[in-house]
């Protein structure tokens, strides 16, 4: 089995630690595929550079040259999972999605600790897009932008650490969702400190998408995630798609 893993911004360190989680929770036999898209933001942190990265993540997917059997989004958000749906026939798993609905085998509620306040509109409305808000308890801001993750370590697991007590104490939270793909390093550092179950979406978006490809599902084409209608696509970046489509 073979797995796309897609970190959503351009930092190619993160996209290496992102593989890396994705790989100590593979089962034997599945090949993880780390890729970084080619153009975009080094973080994604608003609206702007989320869509951006959208496109990024599209264009990196439909121009992969081997085959592959599940695709991972792996950024808290809005991403264009629901793009990939209806251009692959395999299965497409977004992380936010991942975490929340694993969370929910764990505890009555989760919630999400996250970077910056500024994106936690942007996950309280992908969670309520896909229904998974009815046992949310709250999602908190550590503060920190995700490039400070890597370049302040100990700073990000103090202050994501002093959020996710406080979503546990205050919320009520019986499960945590590290809401950001490069938290990926940071599970076990948070669950010794709040004696919760930690989810990472990188970890629990693997299994996810393991379990399909041997069941043999993936996204339903009668309707909502049909592919595109053949048209031409006029423009950069999305060069493949563009040919595909008017050869369709």
């Amino acid at each position: 089995m073979r797995i796309l893993v897609l970190n959503v911004n351009t930092t190619a360190s993160m996209t290496t630690a992102i593989g890396d989680s994705a790989r100590e929770v593979a089962s034997p036999g599945t090949q993880i595929i780390e890729l970084t898209p080619d153009f975009g933001a080094d973080s994604c942190e608003g609206n702007f550079e989320s869509y951006l990265a959208a496109i990024a993540v599209i264009d990196k997917v439909v121009n992969y040259p081997e085959p592959f059997d599940a695709v991972i989004q792996a950024g808290y958000g809005e991403h264009g999972r629901e793009g990939l749906q209806e251009l692959l026939e395999v299965p497409v798993v977004d992380i936010t999605e991942a975490a929340a609905s694993t969370a929910q085998f764990l505890g009555h509620k989760y919630s999400v600790v996250t970077t910056l306040d500024r994106t936690v509109p942007l996950i309280e409305d992908r969670l309520k897009l896909a229904g998974l808000t009815d046992r949310l308890a709250s999602v908190r801001a550590s503060g920190l932008g995700v490039l400070e993750l890597e370049s302040d370590p100990q700073r990000a697991i103090e202050a994501i650490v002093a959020q996710s007590r406080r979503a546990v104490q205050e919320d009520k939270a019986e499960v945590i969702c590290l809401g950001c793909g490069g938290m990926a390093e940071l599970e076990h550092q948070v669950r010794e400190a709040t004696g919760v179950p930690i989810v990472d979406g990188v970890r629990a978006a693997v299994t996810i998408a393991e379990s399909m490809v041997r069941m043999g599902l993936s996204t339903s084409k009668v309707r909502t995630y049909a592919p595109p209608r053949p048209k031409r696509v006029t423009g950069w970046p999305l060069t493949r798609l563009t040919e595909v489509n008017a050869a369709s």
